[in-house]
């Protein structure tokens, strides 16, 4: 029996890609391994986010070639659709997986252990509408599922890079969501996640991502349905109205906003302003009571003043979001933004970066310190050890992560619970 790794790099959406290449592995008679054990088979499945994606997923690559220079390492993802021929030229990669093109690893290792020769699985993903429906039957977590409903992205925000590596946008059928979700639910599985490129733009046929949630709300067993990132635009007054009729949503909503500042936004190429955004965080608070609003920031955008900078951060205290995360800005090859004019220092993108993670945490310990004292519902998910004590971890609805004691094993129980007190950053504290 041969033994496989797996690696994975990036987005929820590689996350649940990684997971089903892990099942159609173990279907075809693999022994899945840790990846920092000796494997027959590496896969990393890669990133290319940014520039220090790009070199985590080189060194993910080199470092499975070191581990086992007989093993055939497998680079398969976004990092390999935008940078083929690289990687074509790295000699610790044998074989080479793009996007919509994962489903055929069994097959490629197949002909790859056959012939022994270096060979490419890669599409022109920009001139492609079949959506790649790789399925999870089991999930090797333990209370929550990824599902993965779409792929790809029409926007080319300015800065981007991921239409060129995801290609067009693609939908998944609703008649194979709910099967997974089916299968799912009745494997015990409590909360599921929507994710996808651009969850946004979903359609299949009449179905937009609204009558998607509704769908699956109404199958036995689901007691919540977290959403991934969401453009801002998706949540108009009818999203908003119909979707705070679904008992079992989670108001953990994740806005993509990456920067407050209105020019920013439109050299961006995004496509709203910052008062079109706070209206629409001001609609959620109006159907949802105190909603976990959380988003993406970029800082040290070409041409990006201190003053248009200081504007983002005023921006973010008036929204008052439950959290932030900040990344710099990363030039890409092939982008619109990577040509412009007034590229920012490093140096000043990590004092902005800084800054903001400060302000983030802010924030954030406002948001959490709201809890202490009241009564919330925790799906808890493992037992894991704090201060020499054991505890039980979950997450609430609007996903703070909760510990208690417990001597009794709760894991997969959804359970309510006192917060008392902030244990750390990450961690509150709470009584049964």
């Amino acid at each position: 029996m041969r033994k496989a790794a797996l690696h994975n790099l990036g987005c929820k959406v590689n996350g649940y890609e990684t997971e089903a290449m892990t099942q159609l592995l173990m279907q075809a008679g693999y022994e899945i391994v840790p990846f920092q054990e000796k494997a027959d088979v590496y896969i990393v499945n890669t990133c290319s986010v940014t520039n220090i994606a790009d070199r985590k997923s080189r060194q993910m690559l080199h470092r499975a070639k070191k581990m086992n220079p007989d093993a055939v390492v497998v680079a398969a993802g976004c990092y390999v659709q935008t940078a083929k021929e690289k990687v074509m030229e790295d000699s610790s990669v044998d074989l080479i997986l793009g996007n919509n093109r994962k489903k055929e690893l069994v097959a490629a290792l197949d002909e790859y252990f056959e012939r022994r020769s270096k060979r490419d699985y890669v599409i022109d993903i920009n001139h492609t509408d079949e959506y790649e429906d790789l399925e999870i039957t089991t999930v090797t977590g333990h209370t929550r599922a990824h599902l993965k409903i779409q792929d790809g992205c029409n926007n080319f925000c300015s800065y981007c890079i991921i239409p060129y590596a995801r290609g067009r946008i693609r939908s998944r059928k609703l008649e194979r969501i709910t099967e997974e979700v089916q299968r799912l639910a009745a494997g015990g599985f409590s909360e599921i996640v929507l994710t996808g490129i651009n969850l946004s733009c979903y359609q299949d046929g009449a179905y937009r991502f609204i009558d998607v949630i509704e769908h699956i709300s109404r199958i036995d067993g689901i007691k919540r349905i977290r959403l991934g990132s969401l453009e801002p635009e998706m949540v108009t007054e009818e999203f908003a109205e119909r979707i705070s009729k679904i008992k079992n949503i989670c108001p953990h909503f994740h806005l993509s906003m990456q920067s407050g500042c209105d020019k920013t936004l439109k050299a961006m190429n995004r496509r709203y302003t910052s008062a079109e955004f706070y209206e629409i965080c001001e609609r959620l608070r109006r159907y949802f009571p105190n909603p976990a609003l959380t988003t993406d920031v970029i800082v040290g955008f070409p041409q990006e003043t201190d003053g248009d900078f200081l504007c983002t951060k005023e921006f973010i205290k008036k929204v008052k979001f439950a959290e932030l995360h900040v990344f710099k800005y990363s030039r890409r090859n092939g982008t619109v933004a990577a040509e412009m004019s007034g590229q920012v220092d490093e140096k000043v993108k990590a004092a902005r970066s800084d800054e903001l993670i400060q302000t983030g945490n802010r924030l954030k310990e406002a948001y959490r310190s709201e809890k202490i004292g009241t009564v919330v519902e925790v799906l808890f998910e493992e037992e894991t050890v704090i201060g020499n004590k054991k505890y039980y971890v979950g997450h609430t609805k609007d996903y703070i992560k909760v510990a208690v004691e417990s001597r009794e094993n709760i894991a997969g129980k959804i359970i309510p619970v006192t917060v008392i007190e902030n244990y750390d950053r990450e961690i509150m504290l709470a009584t049964l």
